[in-house]
């Protein structure tokens, strides 16, 4: 019998044909297994693939028959699966990975835009949110500085500068106590107060045709008096309308608005009755004015510190 190596360099004719006598064997071996025994199935193989062949007009070496038989019951040529385990499991990975690659790849797609859109959308937003409060936080000593100076400069009142001074002392302390709200309401009334110190305007009535001029109230609290009201607005050099905070004395509201009923004494209200009567238009129409670097309006004489903001 001829040794693995022999077979191992044998002709590939040589080779094809064992190959086919397994196959036949495979045929033929339970047949011969029920005939013979053991000790007799090797020979009586050998020669009943003889008379196979030879039926067929095949004629097959003596040495192939034999090899064919020793390599059937080696189980040579015969497919085993591999074992189970982690090795065979990477093997079955790699062969479906044309399979799971694109889930994957589909899977790393969305989460690439989850993240991007995350980032874009809510950590963006975020950072530039805080580095725009931390450098307005940083500002706000040499804002403090800035418009207590401002409010120096427009007013000669001293009542009004140390308002102001005691506005930024409080806004600074909020500060350094990390109270950043309050601090920012500091700043805020700041610069309401300049802002109020540099509007100039006057308060003119309306004689507009279609609105009214005048108005009367019975107050709820005091039924058997009668108030009287001129209906204004606050005009700047430009001719334009600006919105005042009014509070009405009828809600105890506080309304920005562009026009209101100022209160006046009933001399005040005939005058202006009269005066319109005349030709439609009132002559005396000014009932007050703001000047630069004062903070309340100048009025005339007869008006009264009320107000109202609806009618």
């Amino acid at each position: 019998m001829a040794s693995r190596t022999d077979k191992s360099d044998a002709p590939l004719d040589d080779l094809m044909m064992v190959m086919d006598v397994v196959d036949t064997l495979r045929h033929e071996e339970g047949q011969v297994a029920r005939e013979l025994k053991t000790d007799e199935r090797d020979a009586a193989m050998v020669e009943r693939l003889r008379h196979v062949y030879a039926s067929q007009g095949i004629e097959v070496p003596e040495h192939i028959l034999k090899a064919g038989v020793e390599d059937l019951k080696r189980d040579r040529f015969v497919y085993s699966p591999p074992k189970t385990g982690f090795q065979r499991t990477l093997a079955m990975i790699y062969i479906s990975r044309g399979t799971w690659s694109k889930w994957l790849a589909a899977a790393a797609a969305v989460l690439f835009v989850v993240i991007a859109a995350w980032y874009f959308l809510v950590i963006m937003p975020q950072q530039r949110a805080d580095a725009e409060l931390t450098a307005r936080l940083e500002a706000l000593p040499a804002t403090f500085t800035e418009l207590v100076e401002r409010v120096e400069t427009l007013t000669e009142n001293t009542e009004v500068e140390a308002e102001a001074n005691s506005l930024a002392a409080d806004g600074r302390l909020a500060l350094e106590d990390g109270k950043n709200e309050a601090a920012f309401k500091a700043e805020a009334d700041l610069r309401q107060l300049a802002g109020r110190l540099q509007q100039v305007f006057e308060v003119q009535i309306v004689s507009r045709e279609g609105e009214p001029t005048g108005l009367t109230r019975i107050p709820e609290a005091n039924p058997n008096s009668e108030n009287f009201y001129i209906v204004v607005e606050a005009i700047d050099p430009d001719g334009n309308v600006l919105k005042q905070t009014i509070q009405s004395e009828e809600t105890g509201k506080s309304e920005s608005v562009d026009k209101w009923g100022q209160r006046v004494s009933e001399a005040i209200y005939d005058a202006v009755r009269r005066d319109k009567i005349e030709d439609g238009i009132v002559q005396k129409g000014v009932l007050g004015q703001k000047r630069r670097g004062e903070l309340d309006v100048k009025w005339r004489s007869g008006v009264q510190g009320g107000a109202i903001t609806t009618w």
